[in-house]
């Protein structure tokens, strides 16, 4: 038989197929007919020629064909009994593209930021072929290749995705896809910087966290110490306070594994607190007053330091300096040195520190001495050093009269003169203590601080004594003391044996010996005494300056 109609077919369009054989037998058992056709949705027909100007046999198909039906293969046939005879017939339907979708790789696993991902444009079938692609990204148009490739993914790169297929029949439109980027990030609410006291949420996501499809575990960690952790992807401060400031960060988790945020500064400001005001003296090296304060604020604070109400310094805008003040400043810090100090500078000293949030302030009342005494070379010196006290009146006085000196040692007076020193050609150890010195004048008097003068020397001979107890049992004591500076280290020994210390040696071996130590002294108590315990004992007392003995005969 032989096939006419249309070599294409379009989709939804009726089309006919003709099969025919320019023959008949009326009375014959010849069938003629079409194999493979869907009876719901074609319908067949034939038709018989007997005339002078032919003889045919025609049977037509008419069907609406889809695009499944494309390369599907009908069989037009003739039978004769067993014996049959069929032409072929490729159907070529043209449509848009069908079964539209989008390949996403990889498939599984987390995608995260800096990813390479293709999303692919699959195409079931269309006849012409595909002409064009067209990507789009949660609406809008971002790409017309078949494959859209994104060599580093961003987190903006999370959304939905869907793409066309375009022919000259129409468009196929692929179902979206989402690409879920996971990567996470950390935010502040209402800022990164707050005031204390300010509720601040920090929060931790990854792109559609609200549509993720499994749940998520947040780990929280400030300063890179573990908070807490769970299924809450916020850390809410409802005051936030000075001690919340700073640097948190947090790790998301699936099934699939983890990311963990960039850290985020919380940074908190509050006004200044109450300032710290140091008052120093110098007392020795020159008359020399130090005044520092330091407080805690965020921002840092503004500083300034005044004396009955006149700023002296300031960290902010400089004040005129006299020629004795020294100003240093530092973070939340500012330094005043008053040089060659006087009764001129003594007051009420204040700090003020102050910031955009408020401010704060302390004070402190500074008494400057118009004496002062120096100690030359030093005020701890051994012993036969020379020795030279200086009395130094205060520069603020302008007197045509001549001062008088009173000089004091431990509150007693030792003398006075118009001389400014008191001189110790060879120091001794009985020469130490607090020394004070008087400026005495017509308009007054003024005593210094007590100075502390330490004079180091030798053991002096230790004074060692013995005493025998008879009633209530035979008790020996020894004891032997030491005058010295430092401290002696005092030994007892009996013979070539080390009988008691007071540091460095053993702990007594016999439990009838009892021992006592405190400063430059040494008690031995010997209970049940007997024979052997009788003889000569030495008591050795040393220290840095030197050594001395003293020996005693011990009789049972």
């Amino acid at each position: 038989p032989s096939v006419t109609g249309s070599e294409e077919q379009t989709e939804g369009q009726k089309s006919t197929l003709e099969c025919s054989t320019p023959y008949f037998c009326p009375w014959g058992d010849i069938v003629l007919h079409w194999e493979g056709w869907d009876p719901r949705v074609s319908e067949v027909s034939g038709h018989v020629q007997l005339d002078t100007s032919g003889v045919s046999h025609q049977v037509d198909l008419t069907s609406s064909f889809s695009w499944k039906d494309h390369s599907k293969r009908l069989l037009c046939e003739v039978s004769h009994g067993s014996r049959k005879a069929s032409t072929e017939v490729v159907l070529r339907v043209r449509h848009a593209p069908k079964d539209t979708r989008v390949s996403l790789s990889p498939s599984s696993g987390n995608i995260g930021v800096g990813d390479a991902v293709t999303l692919s444009c699959e195409v079931g079938s269309s006849h012409p072929p595909v002409a064009g692609y067209r990507w789009y990204k949660d609406g809008v148009a971002v790409g017309t290749e078949r494959v859209l490739a994104l060599r580093g993914v961003r987190r903006e790169d999370h959304g939905r995705y869907h793409c066309e297929a375009q022919n000259a029949l129409g468009t196929g439109v692929s179902p979206s896809v989402t690409l879920r980027v996971f990567s996470a990030e950390l935010s502040a609410s209402p800022a990164s910087e707050v005031r204390e006291g300010t509720a601040t949420t920090l929060s931790c996501d990854v792109p559609g966290r609200e549509g993720h499809p499994e749940e998520l575990t947040y780990t929280w960690h400030k300063n890179g110490v573990w908070l807490k952790e769970g299924p809450a992807h916020t850390l809410l401060f409802p005051a936030v306070a000075a001690g919340d400031a700073g640097y948190y960060s947090c790790q998301v988790t699936n099934s699939q594994g983890s990311d963990t945020a960039q850290a985020i500064r919380l940074s908190v400001t509050y006004p200044p607190r109450i300032p710290t005001l140091t008052l120093l003296q110098e007392t020795q090296g020159g008359r020399l007053v130090i005044v520092r304060c330091t407080v805690d604020s965020h921002p840092p604070a503004t500083l300034a330091i005044d004396r009955d109400g006149t700023v002296l310094a300031t960290s902010g805008a400089q004040v005129a300096l006299r020629r004795r003040l020294v100003v240093t400043t530092s973070h939340n810090s500012l330094r005043l040195e008053i040089r060659d100090a006087g009764p001129r500078d003594s007051g009420k000293y204040g700090c003020t520190a102050s910031n955009v949030h408020g401010n704060a302030s302390a004070t402190k009342v500074l008494v400057t001495r118009a004496a002062e005494l120096r100690i030359q070379p030093s005020a701890e010196v051994p012993e036969g050093t020379a020795v030279t006290l200086t009395c130094l009146g205060t520069g603020d006085r302008e007197e045509e009269e001549e001062p008088l000196y009173t000089w004091y040692r431990n509150g007693r007076r030792l003398q006075e003169s118009s001389f400014p020193t008191l001189q110790f050609p060879s120091i001794r150890g009985d020469d130490a203590g607090a020394f004070q010195c008087q400026v005495g004048s017509g308009n007054g008097s003024d005593t210094s601080e007590a100075v502390p003068l330490r004079v180091l020397y030798p053991p002096r001979q230790p004074v060692l004594s013995s005493f025998l107890q008879s009633w209530g049992g035979r008790l020996g004591t020894i004891q032997c003391s030491v005058e010295s500076d430092p401290v002696s280290n005092l030994t007892l020994r009996r013979g070539d044996d080390v009988v008691a210390c007071t540091r460095g040696c053993p702990q007594a071996t016999s439990p009838r010996v009892h021992v006592t130590r405190s400063y430059n002294s040494l008690k031995v108590e010997i209970r049940d005494v007997v024979v052997e315990d009788e003889g000569i004992y030495v008591c050795q007392a040393g220290n840095s300056q030197g050594s001395a003995s003293a020996t005693v005969d011990f009789q049972a």
